[in-house]
């Protein structure tokens, strides 16, 4: 097949291009050659932008475009009709599209989030409305030959978030490590290869819809996943309650990555129904291949300073030596 991605040298687009190579399809990566450009030399490569620079595209056929990086609904519309001619647009976009994940089971006909104001392009405060309306722009133009797929967190090798890669990481460090709330605390997530070969599958297969893309909920608990990161590790896990991590300030999701508090709100977040997909083709390594996998490859960006994501050694050294006597 011959496949056009838009994107294709990151994360989740990484991953696509490399399933698609291994399987003997002629793929074209479309983007501005600003990340990873010395990735895929053997391909066909179209410099240009989705903000007035599609024009390279023009003229040109391809059996399925995928497009994992788009975020603004004009900018995706605009990608959308110039691609018209095209088999199937298959759209990655995020289990962030629901408004209400109060009650377990979201499935996909669920009710999608609205912009907090018509205009909005705001990716901070309005994402999950704006990737549905992207969502929107290619049904609008691709009708049934368009494929849309709505992960959970995506995780695994090369990814730029550390959401996930914070655990093997600081399991591998040692030492008492804070983990948040209860061990039986279902989460839920996606391998990027798991992924990126589903994608492969729907473009293979021609198939149309729309999917949630993660791991049946219950499938994995954040003690599981300890026990995984920490497995041959000289590590002591401590769990530390929800509301008092909260009444110290500590940050969710970002700050201690994959904590979200159980709130009435939030309480369906990782129990996305994801059938649909699993009934399509989605499959599921093992957890400790993603752990072993995911921490292989952090150590070999070392050393590595930490940002944004996760608590500092100092924060969580603070917090471990309160929390036993605060925590009950």
């Amino acid at each position: 097949m011959r496949i056009l991605m838009l994107g294709g040298t990151a994360f989740l687009g990484r991953h696509f291009v490399e399933a698609a190579v291994a399987a003997g399809h002629d793929v074209t990566l479309f983007n501005r050659g600003q990340t990873h450009p010395e990735l895929f030399p053997q391909l066909e490569r179209l410099r240009g932008n989705r903000d007035g620079g599609l024009g390279i595209l023009a003229e040109r056929r391809w059996d399925a475009v995928v497009d994992t990086s788009g975020r603004l609904p004009r900018l995706v519309g605009a990608s959308a009709q110039a691609l018209r001619d095209t088999g199937q647009y298959l759209f990655v976009s995020t289990i962030s599209v629901y408004a209400d994940v109060s009650v377990p089971g979201t499935r996909e006909d669920a009710r999608p989030a609205t912009l907090s104001r018509p205009d909005s392009e705001d990716e901070r405060t309005d994402y999950g409305a704006l990737k549905f309306l992207c969502e929107e722009e290619v049904r609008r133009v691709f009708g049934p030959r368009a494929a849309v797929v709505r992960p959970g967190l995506i995780v695994g090798p090369f990814d730029p978030t550390d959401r996930f890669t914070y655990w093997p990481a600081r399991c591998a460090r040692g030492g008492r490590i804070l983990a948040p709330g209860q061990p039986d605390r279902r989460i839920q997530f996606v391998d990027v290869r798991d992924l990126a070969q589903f994608l492969l599958h729907l473009v293979q297969a021609r198939q149309g819809g729309t999917f949630n893309a993660a791991q049946p909920p219950g499938a994995v608990t954040m003690g599981q996943l300890l026990s995984a990161c920490a497995a041959g590790q000289p590590a002591t896990i401590q769990w530390v309650a929800d509301d008092w991590l909260a009444e110290q300030g500590v940050g969710q999701w970002m700050e201690l990555p994959l904590w979200i508090r159980p709130t009435p709100e939030q309480r369906g977040f990782y129990e996305v129904d994801c059938t649909a997909a699993i009934e399509a083709g989605l499959a599921f390594r093992p957890l400790a291949d993603t752990v072993r996998d995911t921490l292989a490859w952090h150590q070999t960006r070392e050393p590595y300073t930490w940002s944004h994501t996760g608590l500092s050694t100092e924060r969580e050294q603070q917090l471990l030596d309160l929390a036993p006597e605060l925590a009950d």
